[in-house]
């Protein structure tokens, strides 16, 4: 699959935004938003004012980047949001929030979406005790994501054990501490996301 593979915080200047691509980097002196907060590229003469359907890209991109999926692959999120009952921009939120990888870094498992992916897709985790290598597979209510036995022997795994405490778990998951064992102890709503996106504009973009 096409994967976005230039530095990932310019798309954090791009979204003038802080979208927490590069984990503990994005709270440090490093983050380029603290360094460069400026889009990339030459800056014109005079700024621009953003017409409402850039706003509505802007707010578009700011959900992409910050899951990771590329366009195609958020078009179908947005299509099955719109085949469920209720308020389309929810249940986008909720689609997205639900995917592995991003329950993954959810648990504290990874310090990025990106990283997440990585784990998932090279076979360390598993999903319901089957080892799943799909990062967009949706989770349900009650199920468990743990890790495969040999990979809880990697010096990486070794590492994330000590730090796994200081790391917040969101409410809708619950975390055994001892094990590593994370469990969906129900589905997310929309109070539960962390990523500040205006949904309504996303909505409108697609509507066009």
């Amino acid at each position: 699959m096409a994967r976005y593979t230039e530095a990932v915080c310019r798309l954090c200047r791009r979204s003038g935004d802080k979208l927490m691509l590069k984990g503990s980097r994005c709270f440090s002196p490093k983050c380029a938003m603290e360094r460069r907060p400026k889009p990339p590229g030459q800056q014109p003469m005079r700024r621009r004012r953003l017409s409402d359907r850039g706003i509505q890209l802007r707010e578009k991109q700011k959900a992409r980047y910050s899951y990771g999926i590329l366009e195609k692959q958020f078009r179908r999120f947005f299509a099955e949001a719109e085949r469920q009952s209720g308020i389309t921009g929810e249940n986008l939120l909720v689609l997205l929030e639900r995917r592995l990888d991003n329950v993954v870094y959810r648990l504290g498992f990874a310090d990025s979406r990106a990283q997440a992916r990585q784990l998932v897709m090279h076979g360390h985790i598993m999903l319901n005790e089957r080892k799943t290598d799909i990062p967009s597979a949706l989770v349900k209510e009650d199920d468990t994501i743990s890790w495969k036995e040999r990979s809880s022997k990697t010096e990486y795994y070794k590492q994330l054990v000590p730090s796994i405490e200081s790391k917040i778990i969101p409410g809708w998951l619950s975390l055994d501490m001892e094990k590593l064992i994370g469990r969906v102890a129900s589905l997310p709503t929309p109070d539960d996301i962390e990523i500040k996106v205006e949904w309504q504009s996303i909505i409108e973009y697609y509507s066009r």
